[in-house]
């Protein structure tokens, strides 16, 4: 499955579906409506499963003025949870906004980790960029989504930086991929760390051209395929890689239909995607 929303994002929740995670199909549904945050949208949806069997989802809910993001949760990705706005930064009363929030699942601390973009003006140096505009990447864990840690500084690379997700490669491996935010470039780059929550070191040099944004990683066999939008060029792009150095241009063999935009991909059994499949219609 792989979660999706369409421009202008007022609609809400949406999903793709695909067999091989090469060609994917849109649901023809909405499985959830935004009911949250001041503009009641929903940008950005971010879904894993948790091991314990329940879908776990947050998605960005206002473009500016939210100080937190959009919270739901599902056993079968049909019936939801009643939706919470999850507070963040509440300490910084400057923050201008709280961009894609991405779910990750730390096994090894048992914990979920919830990433995510903020600019708070005038805190730390810009390039080209509008300081209400210079975003870096904070973080808290959760293993309920009832408590939550305070707010931490995840990722301060020395310019503006969004749409960052994790990915484990394996033990003491993990990688980030990210996006870029300056001017000039407005392009994907990788870190990595020997823990989830980093530090993460050595961002390499662009693997995708500038406009590019909102990455989403998959794990097909022993490839890894990293989908993103390639909005320059108006067109969902996708990348396949081994070890996150080389990278293959593999978009010719991926199908994805019109309008999709940013969201995360979650593998689940066949039976899931039929009984979304006959609830189209309902």
């Amino acid at each position: 499955m792989f979660t999706s929303f369409h421009e202008p994002a007022n609609e809400g929740l949406r999903m793709l579906y695909s067999y091989d995670g090469y060609k994917w199909t849109a649901l023809n549904k909405i499985l959830m409506k935004p009911e949250i945050g001041k503009q009641k949208i929903m940008r950005d949806p971010s879904m894993l499963k948790g091991p314990d069997g329940v879908f776990h989802l947050v998605w960005t809910s206002g473009w500016k003025g939210d100080s937190g993001f959009g919270y739901a949760s599902s056993k079968d990705l049909i019936n939801w949870s009643p939706q919470q706005f999850i507070p963040v930064l509440q300490n910084e009363p400057t923050t201008v906004n709280v961009w894609a929030p991405e779910l990750f699942y730390d096994e090894v601390k048992k914990e979920y980790i919830i990433i995510w973009a903020s600019t708070i003006p005038n805190r730390f140096e810009k390039g080209q960029e509008a300081e209400d505009n210079n975003h870096r990447m904070y973080a808290i864990t959760t293993k309920d989504f009832k408590t939550f840690s305070e707010a931490k500084l995840f990722l301060e690379p020395g310019y503006s930086v969004i749409d960052v997700v994790i990915v484990k490669k394996a033990t003491a491996d993990y990688v980030l991929v990210l996006k870029d935010n300056t001017r000039p470039e407005r392009n994907l780059k990788i870190a990595r760390a020997k823990s989830a929550l980093g530090p993460y070191t050595g961002i390499s040099k662009p693997f995708t051209g500038t406009l590019t944004e909102g990455p989403g990683v998959v794990k097909i066999g022993k490839d890894w395929l990293i989908y993103y939008d390639a909005y320059g060029e108006k067109r969902y792009a996708a990348l396949k890689t081994r070890d996150f150095k080389n990278f293959k241009d593999v978009s010719a063999e991926t199908v994805i239909p019109k309008g999709h935009k940013h969201g995360t991909i979650v593998t689940v059994n066949r039976r899931t995607i039929e009984s979304l499949k006959n609830n189209e219609d309902k």
